[in-house]
Formats: C-alpha cells, sequence, structure tokens
C-alpha cells in the first residue's frame, strides 16, 4: 500500500502513480474501504489497526485542521500532517513537533495550535 517514499497513495490516485501526504483518519478510510474488496497485507492490518485506535477525529475534520493550520505560513504542509498524526494536547508536544525546525514557534502560535487540535477532536 506505501509507496517507494514511504507515503500512502489515496485510493483514487492508487493506479496514477501520484503520491500525496495523508492523515490518520484518512488511512483508516481508505484501508477499511480497500479491506471490503480484497484480503489486507500483513503490514496493511497493522496500519489499519494503528489508525482505528490514534485516529482523533474524521477525515474531513482532519483536512479542514490541515487547511487552517497551513494559513500559519510557519507550518508546512508535512508539519500539519505530523500535528494531526501526534494531536498534541500540550504546548511541550507542539514544540517538539518543531524541534527540528531552525525557528521556534511564539507562545501565541503554540496556544493557537491547541485550540485548532481541539476544536476538531472527535467527541465521544
Amino acid at each position: 500500500m506505501k509507496g517507494p517514499s514511504g507515503k500512502v497513495p489515496r485510493e483514487d490516485e492508487e493506479m496514477s502513480g501520484e503520491e500525496k501526504l495523508m492523515s490518520i483518519p484518512e488511512v483508516k478510510q481508505v484501508l477499511e474501504g480497500v479491506q471490503g474488496s480484497r484480503e489486507l497485507s500483513y503490514e496493511q492490518k497493522l496500519a489499519l489497526e494503528h489508525a482505528t485506535y490514534s485516529s482523533k477525529t474524521d477525515p474531513e475534520s482532519a483536512q479542514k485542521l490541515v487547511k487552517e493550520l497551513e494559513k500559519n505560513e510557519r507550518i508546512t504542509d508535512t508539519i500539519a500532517y505530523k500535528i494531526v498524526e501526534i494531536w498534541p494536547t500540550h504546548p511541550d508536544d507542539v514544540k517538539a513537533i518543531f524541534a527540528k525546525e531552525r525557528f521556534t514557534l511564539k507562545e501565541d502560535d503554540v496556544d493557537t495550535i491547541l485550540k485548532l487540535v481541539s476544536k476538531y477532536e472527535r467527541k465521544a
């Protein structure tokens, strides 16, 4: 299911060879769709299990969150998807995501990210 770069192709792009970043909820949705039509490989079953337990929102909300995060000029698409994957709940979680970057986020930016993540969290 993963391409050579480690990215999972979207269901409609699987044959085109085009790869895009996907959020954990999107991976879950794609793997569930594939599971309905054929047997999943061992790795795909593990990925689906991981996505099921770690998914904190639905695919549509994950995409909305990515779009809102990308409005901040310092948040690249890769970082936005990493935020959706990790789903930070504490300022230190956000700072850890940005630890490799050549800049430090302001406290206001950290708070904004945490508020956005909380806004899109699936309610139990």
